[in-house]
Protein backbone atom coordinates (compact mmCIF):
# COMPACT_ATOMS: atom_id res chain seq x y z
CA UNK A 1 0.00 0.00 0.00
CA UNK A 2 1.13 3.56 -0.48
CA UNK A 3 1.95 5.95 1.78
CA UNK A 4 -1.00 8.76 1.85
CA UNK A 5 1.61 11.35 3.85
CA UNK A 6 4.24 13.79 1.58
CA UNK A 7 6.43 12.62 -0.87
CA UNK A 8 9.70 13.85 -0.73
CA UNK A 9 9.00 16.29 -3.28
CA UNK A 10 6.66 17.94 -1.25
CA UNK A 11 3.95 16.72 -3.23
CA UNK A 12 0.69 13.98 -1.89
CA UNK A 13 -0.52 10.97 -2.94
CA UNK A 14 -4.60 10.91 -4.23
CA UNK A 15 -6.02 9.38 -1.28
CA UNK A 16 -4.30 12.53 0.86
CA UNK A 17 -5.62 15.01 -1.74
CA UNK A 18 -8.73 13.26 -1.29
CA UNK A 19 -8.51 13.70 2.02
CA UNK A 20 -7.83 17.46 2.43
CA UNK A 21 -11.46 18.26 3.30
CA UNK A 22 -12.03 15.42 5.44
CA UNK A 23 -12.74 16.39 9.14
CA UNK A 24 -13.16 13.11 10.66
CA UNK A 25 -12.23 12.84 14.62
CA UNK A 26 -11.20 16.82 14.81
CA UNK A 27 -13.86 18.66 17.08
CA UNK A 28 -14.80 22.27 17.12
CA UNK A 29 -16.78 25.19 18.64
CA UNK A 30 -19.50 27.48 16.23
CA UNK A 31 -20.59 30.49 18.18
CA UNK A 32 -23.76 31.73 17.21
CA UNK A 33 -24.41 28.03 15.96
CA UNK A 34 -28.27 27.99 16.18
CA UNK A 35 -28.40 31.65 13.43
CA UNK A 36 -29.33 31.54 9.93
CA UNK A 37 -25.36 31.07 8.56
CA UNK A 38 -24.70 29.45 12.05
CA UNK A 39 -26.92 26.24 11.16
CA UNK A 40 -25.21 26.23 7.63
CA UNK A 41 -21.71 25.55 9.24
CA UNK A 42 -22.78 23.18 11.69
CA UNK A 43 -24.48 20.75 9.08
CA UNK A 44 -21.67 20.80 6.78
CA UNK A 45 -18.76 20.49 9.25
CA UNK A 46 -20.76 17.63 10.14
CA UNK A 47 -21.65 16.03 7.32
CA UNK A 48 -17.46 16.49 6.58
CA UNK A 49 -17.14 13.91 9.85
CA UNK A 50 -16.40 16.69 12.63
CA UNK A 51 -17.45 16.80 16.24
CA UNK A 52 -19.28 20.31 16.69
CA UNK A 53 -20.35 22.21 20.13
CA UNK A 54 -23.11 24.20 18.90
CA UNK A 55 -22.43 27.37 21.09
CA UNK A 56 -25.48 30.14 21.02
CA UNK A 57 -26.78 32.28 23.57
CA UNK A 58 -30.53 31.06 22.55
CA UNK A 59 -30.79 27.89 24.67
CA UNK A 60 -34.34 26.89 23.17
CA UNK A 61 -32.84 27.59 19.67
CA UNK A 62 -29.90 25.41 20.08
CA UNK A 63 -31.31 22.48 21.80
CA UNK A 64 -34.07 22.22 19.39
CA UNK A 65 -31.34 22.19 16.31
CA UNK A 66 -28.94 19.66 17.65
CA UNK A 67 -31.98 17.56 18.85
CA UNK A 68 -33.04 17.84 14.97
CA UNK A 69 -29.54 16.62 14.28
CA UNK A 70 -28.92 14.21 16.49
CA UNK A 71 -30.77 11.09 14.45
CA UNK A 72 -28.06 11.47 11.14
CA UNK A 73 -25.15 12.88 13.57
CA UNK A 74 -25.64 11.17 17.14
CA UNK A 75 -23.09 12.12 19.71
CA UNK A 76 -21.24 14.63 17.42
CA UNK A 77 -23.06 17.34 18.46
CA UNK A 78 -23.78 19.21 21.21
CA UNK A 79 -25.40 22.35 22.69
CA UNK A 80 -23.99 24.72 24.74
CA UNK A 81 -25.40 27.54 25.96
CA UNK A 82 -22.79 30.94 25.82
CA UNK A 83 -23.21 34.31 26.31
CA UNK A 84 -19.87 35.40 23.90
CA UNK A 85 -19.95 39.08 25.87
CA UNK A 86 -19.65 37.17 29.17
CA UNK A 87 -16.30 35.90 30.29
CA UNK A 88 -16.92 33.41 32.61
CA UNK A 89 -19.58 31.97 30.00
CA UNK A 90 -16.88 31.67 27.36
CA UNK A 91 -14.70 29.96 29.73
CA UNK A 92 -17.53 27.40 30.69
CA UNK A 93 -18.03 26.90 27.11
CA UNK A 94 -14.60 25.66 26.42
CA UNK A 95 -14.54 23.71 29.31
CA UNK A 96 -17.75 21.65 28.46
CA UNK A 97 -16.43 20.99 24.99
CA UNK A 98 -13.03 19.72 26.38
CA UNK A 99 -15.05 17.69 28.71
CA UNK A 100 -17.78 16.71 26.26
CA UNK A 101 -15.02 15.85 23.24
CA UNK A 102 -11.84 15.78 24.95
CA UNK A 103 -10.20 18.54 22.91
CA UNK A 104 -10.53 21.54 20.38
CA UNK A 105 -9.20 21.50 16.74
CA UNK A 106 -11.12 23.98 15.27
CA UNK A 107 -13.57 27.46 15.94
CA UNK A 108 -15.93 29.27 14.09
CA UNK A 109 -16.15 32.71 15.72
CA UNK A 110 -19.42 33.64 14.15
CA UNK A 111 -21.60 34.73 16.57
CA UNK A 112 -23.42 38.85 16.11
CA UNK A 113 -25.66 40.68 17.66
CA UNK A 114 -28.33 42.68 15.46
CA UNK A 115 -30.19 45.46 17.40
CA UNK A 116 -33.31 43.88 19.44
CA UNK A 117 -35.09 47.23 18.96
CA UNK A 118 -34.83 49.00 15.38
CA UNK A 119 -35.38 52.25 16.35
CA UNK A 120 -32.08 52.51 18.15
CA UNK A 121 -29.98 50.09 16.06
CA UNK A 122 -31.07 51.74 12.44
CA UNK A 123 -30.55 55.48 14.04
CA UNK A 124 -28.51 58.16 12.39
CA UNK A 125 -25.18 58.35 13.12
CA UNK A 126 -25.66 61.67 14.08
CA UNK A 127 -28.59 60.06 16.72
CA UNK A 128 -26.73 56.96 16.95
CA UNK A 129 -26.25 56.26 21.21
CA UNK A 130 -23.50 55.38 22.54
CA UNK A 131 -25.44 53.14 24.65
CA UNK A 132 -26.34 51.00 21.51
CA UNK A 133 -22.99 51.45 20.34
CA UNK A 134 -21.28 49.77 23.56
CA UNK A 135 -24.23 46.78 22.79
CA UNK A 136 -23.57 46.04 19.69
CA UNK A 137 -19.56 46.32 20.21
CA UNK A 138 -20.14 43.82 23.03
CA UNK A 139 -20.97 41.09 20.91
CA UNK A 140 -19.44 41.49 17.70
CA UNK A 141 -15.53 42.43 18.48
CA UNK A 142 -15.71 42.03 22.64
CA UNK A 143 -17.56 39.10 22.32
CA UNK A 144 -15.17 37.65 19.25
CA UNK A 145 -11.96 38.94 21.11
CA UNK A 146 -12.92 36.87 24.91
CA UNK A 147 -13.87 33.28 22.78
CA UNK A 148 -10.78 33.84 20.57
CA UNK A 149 -8.70 34.61 24.01
CA UNK A 150 -10.43 31.18 25.45
CA UNK A 151 -9.87 28.93 22.71
CA UNK A 152 -6.85 30.33 21.43
CA UNK A 153 -5.64 29.39 25.08
CA UNK A 154 -6.64 25.50 25.50
CA UNK A 155 -5.34 25.45 21.43
CA UNK A 156 -1.42 26.69 22.67
CA UNK A 157 -1.92 24.09 25.96
CA UNK A 158 -2.95 21.54 23.89
CA UNK A 159 0.32 21.53 21.52
CA UNK A 160 -1.22 20.60 18.45
CA UNK A 161 -2.33 23.74 16.64
CA UNK A 162 -6.15 24.64 15.11
CA UNK A 163 -7.92 26.53 13.21
CA UNK A 164 -9.78 29.60 13.62
CA UNK A 165 -12.22 31.39 11.66
CA UNK A 166 -13.70 34.33 12.07
CA UNK A 167 -16.63 35.76 10.72
CA UNK A 168 -16.01 39.55 9.48
CA UNK A 169 -18.15 41.35 6.61
CA UNK A 170 -17.60 43.20 3.13
CA UNK A 171 -19.15 46.08 5.33
CA UNK A 172 -15.88 45.32 7.60
CA UNK A 173 -13.88 45.26 4.51
CA UNK A 174 -15.59 48.38 2.18
CA UNK A 175 -18.21 50.61 2.56
CA UNK A 176 -22.09 50.43 2.16
CA UNK A 177 -23.77 51.97 -0.35
CA UNK A 178 -26.55 53.97 0.94
CA UNK A 179 -28.47 53.93 -2.32
CA UNK A 180 -29.11 50.50 -2.07
CA UNK A 181 -31.53 50.81 1.08
CA UNK A 182 -34.00 53.57 0.08
CA UNK A 183 -37.03 52.01 0.61
CA UNK A 184 -35.67 48.73 1.73
CA UNK A 185 -36.91 47.37 4.84
CA UNK A 186 -36.31 44.51 7.12
CA UNK A 187 -39.50 42.60 9.22
CA UNK A 188 -41.11 46.12 7.96
CA UNK A 189 -38.47 48.47 9.74
CA UNK A 190 -36.81 50.81 7.60
CA UNK A 191 -32.81 49.99 7.46
CA UNK A 192 -29.51 50.76 6.81
CA UNK A 193 -26.16 49.81 7.58
CA UNK A 194 -25.02 51.26 11.06
CA UNK A 195 -21.55 52.53 11.25
CA UNK A 196 -21.02 50.53 14.41
CA UNK A 197 -21.49 47.35 12.44
CA UNK A 198 -19.03 48.33 9.97
CA UNK A 199 -15.79 49.44 13.13
CA UNK A 200 -17.00 46.08 14.71
CA UNK A 201 -16.13 43.68 11.54
CA UNK A 202 -13.21 46.08 10.77
CA UNK A 203 -12.05 45.17 14.09
CA UNK A 204 -12.57 41.58 13.37
CA UNK A 205 -10.58 41.44 10.78
CA UNK A 206 -7.33 43.39 12.00
CA UNK A 207 -7.93 41.34 15.13
CA UNK A 208 -7.95 38.20 12.48
CA UNK A 209 -4.38 39.33 11.27
CA UNK A 210 -2.81 40.34 14.35
CA UNK A 211 -3.55 36.88 15.78
CA UNK A 212 -2.20 34.96 13.09
CA UNK A 213 0.82 36.37 13.39
CA UNK A 214 0.95 36.06 16.78
CA UNK A 215 0.07 32.28 16.88
CA UNK A 216 1.40 31.26 13.47
CA UNK A 217 4.90 29.69 15.94
CA UNK A 218 1.99 27.39 17.75
CA UNK A 219 0.68 26.24 13.95
CA UNK A 220 -3.00 28.20 15.11
CA UNK A 221 -3.76 29.48 11.95
CA UNK A 222 -6.71 32.30 11.57
CA UNK A 223 -8.50 33.60 8.69
CA UNK A 224 -11.56 35.46 8.67
CA UNK A 225 -14.75 35.14 5.83
CA UNK A 226 -16.32 38.00 4.57
CA UNK A 227 -19.93 37.13 3.57
CA UNK A 228 -21.74 39.64 1.34
CA UNK A 229 -25.18 40.23 1.98
CA UNK A 230 -27.21 36.92 2.92
CA UNK A 231 -30.96 36.51 1.67
CA UNK A 232 -32.90 36.80 5.10
CA UNK A 233 -35.93 38.85 6.08
CA UNK A 234 -35.00 41.75 3.79
CA UNK A 235 -38.00 42.74 1.31
CA UNK A 236 -37.87 42.97 -2.34
CA UNK A 237 -36.69 45.85 -2.95
CA UNK A 238 -33.96 45.69 -1.23
CA UNK A 239 -32.67 42.35 -2.36
CA UNK A 240 -33.16 43.78 -6.12
CA UNK A 241 -31.07 46.95 -5.11
CA UNK A 242 -28.78 44.79 -3.81
CA UNK A 243 -28.03 42.13 -6.33
CA UNK A 244 -27.92 44.77 -8.71
CA UNK A 245 -24.67 46.01 -7.13
CA UNK A 246 -23.27 42.86 -6.99
CA UNK A 247 -21.48 40.96 -10.49
CA UNK A 248 -23.22 37.65 -10.32
CA UNK A 249 -26.58 39.56 -9.55
CA UNK A 250 -28.17 37.92 -6.36
CA UNK A 251 -27.65 37.57 -2.55
CA UNK A 252 -25.94 34.54 -0.94
CA UNK A 253 -27.57 31.96 0.33
CA UNK A 254 -26.38 30.80 3.97
CA UNK A 255 -25.39 27.56 2.62
CA UNK A 256 -23.29 29.43 0.35
CA UNK A 257 -20.50 30.24 3.29
CA UNK A 258 -20.35 26.74 3.99
CA UNK A 259 -17.81 25.30 1.33
CA UNK A 260 -15.62 28.80 2.32
CA UNK A 261 -15.22 27.35 6.21
CA UNK A 262 -14.55 24.23 5.25
CA UNK A 263 -11.38 24.66 3.56
CA UNK A 264 -10.31 27.40 5.87
CA UNK A 265 -10.71 24.72 8.66
CA UNK A 266 -9.41 21.68 7.32
CA UNK A 267 -6.02 20.54 5.62
CA UNK A 268 -6.88 22.12 2.08
CA UNK A 269 -5.73 25.16 3.42
CA UNK A 270 -2.57 24.45 5.94
CA UNK A 271 -0.84 27.13 4.66
CA UNK A 272 -3.33 29.46 4.80
CA UNK A 273 -3.46 32.74 7.68
CA UNK A 274 -3.80 36.12 7.89
CA UNK A 275 -6.28 35.98 5.49
CA UNK A 276 -10.13 37.46 5.24
CA UNK A 277 -11.89 35.81 2.12
CA UNK A 278 -14.60 37.74 0.51
CA UNK A 279 -17.46 35.43 -0.02
CA UNK A 280 -19.55 37.92 -2.34
CA UNK A 281 -20.63 37.37 -5.48
CA UNK A 282 -17.63 39.53 -6.73
CA UNK A 283 -18.87 42.83 -4.61
CA UNK A 284 -15.51 43.73 -4.18
CA UNK A 285 -13.79 43.44 -7.31
CA UNK A 286 -15.98 46.31 -8.76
Amino acid sequence: MMSSGPQDDGSLTSDAYRRLFDLSGRVGIVTGGAGIIGKELVHGLLAHGAHVAVADKDAGASDAFVSSLTPEFDERVIAVTTDVADPSSVTAMVSTTVRHFGKIDFLLNNAALFGTNPKEYYATFEDYSLEEWRRIMAVDLDGVFLVAREVGKRMVAQGTGGSIVQTASIYGVMASDPRIYEGSTFKGYAINNPAVYSAAKAGVVGLTRWLATYWADKQIRVNAIAPGGTMAHENDVFMRRYSNRVPMGRMARSSEMVGAVLYLVSDASSYVTGQCLMVDGGLSAW
